[in-house]
């Protein structure tokens, strides 16, 4: 039935979103009361690495979608707790430089995927 196959098609994609979610919301708990930027790249380098394992074994996605829904989890993590990172005195220039750096994260981000990918697939 063609309602089945969507079904399995939708099923691995919603499995990753809810594992993104988890993540990102169990990492703007552990931040609340502020992290360093060396937290923050080490939640960075987990959730790639929990992306890219997750997504290399679900063939109803492209390489490009898989990249794009990697950098979209990217996106939430910066946005949930990059803040969080930002001694108080220093957020008034935060407010200025934080599109530069979230555009930074997601260009290192969309790097790292590329390396990342090799080390996952050895490592099975």
């Amino acid at each position: 039935m063609i309602a089945e196959a969507a079904v399995a098609a939708a099923s691995p994609f919603e499995a990753v979103q809810r594992k993104i979610l988890a993540f990102v919301h169990t990492a703007q708990a552990a931040a609340a009361g502020g992290i360093t930027w060396v937290e923050f790249g080490e939640l960075l380098v987990a959730l790639l690495r929990m992306c890219v394992e997750t997504l290399d074994v679900t063939l109803t996605l492209s390489g490009p979608e898989k990249k794009a829904l990697v950098l979209e989890a990217v996106a939430s993590l910066f946005d949930a707790v990059a803040d969080k990172a930002v001694p108080a005195v220093a957020y008034p220039v935060w407010i200025l430089i934080r599109p530069a750096v979230r555009s930074l994260v997601l260009s290192l981000a969309s790097g790292a995927i590329e390396q990342i990918l090799p080390l996952v697939r050895s490592a099975k």
